[in-house]
């Protein structure tokens, strides 16, 4: 991220910088807007045709990871964008909530897959807010800290394992026999 200027982004399309600062008249336009298209591929990624229950769930975790070339990509240049986010209050409170809205449809889901008897009773209780939402925070932090393994060590976290290990992680949550994958 720290490599993304206008002059850079110019000479990647063959362009003149006079051409990418019509559309962006400062290095943060455009990191806003690069930000705002990787957000949006996660949520393209994680709009799959899941059943409800355990398999949406699965669906959404899955989304998130880096199992194919381009969402590794752009998953690289998410947490490259760290440093930056840090940097600035407005963007920090940015992610902050979208990490809140991406554990918000977590928690949902785990209402749903609980209300469908794909989550132990004592995996979360679909009436508790609490207990969906801390559920969600967990399964997030796990496929964040997943996610950030497989983009730094690829060969040890490739995409089958990163799905072996979502599956395993789920399978800890199921009723006793219940399938996750």
């Amino acid at each position: 991220f720290v490599g993304l200027t206008l002059r850079a982004v110019a000479a990647e399309l063959g362009a003149t910088t006079g051409v990418v600062t019509h559309y962006f008249e400062s290095k943060e336009e455009l990191r806003d807007f690069a930000l705002d298209v990787l957000a949006r591929s996660v949520d393209q990624r994680q709009r799959g045709e899941a059943p409800p229950g355990l398999p949406a769930l699965r669906a959404l975790i899955v989304g998130m990871l880096p199992t194919t070339a381009a969402a590794a990509r752009a998953n690289r240049v998410w947490i490259s964008s760290w440093d930056t986010v840090l940097a600035d209050r407005k963007l920090t409170k940015a992610y902050a909530d979208l990490y809140a809205r991406s554990q918000a449809q977590l928690a949902d889901a785990v209402r749903a897959a609980v209300a469908a008897g794909d989550l132990a009773a004592d995996a979360a209780d679909a009436d508790d807010a609490d207990d969906a939402d801390d559920l969600a925070a967990a399964l997030h932090a796990f496929t964040l800290g997943l996610t950030v393994q497989a983009v730094l060590d690829p060969r040890r976290f490739p995409p089958a394992r990163q799905l072996a290990l979502t599956d395993a992680f789920l399978h800890t949550l199921a009723p006793a026999g219940a399938p996750t994958a």
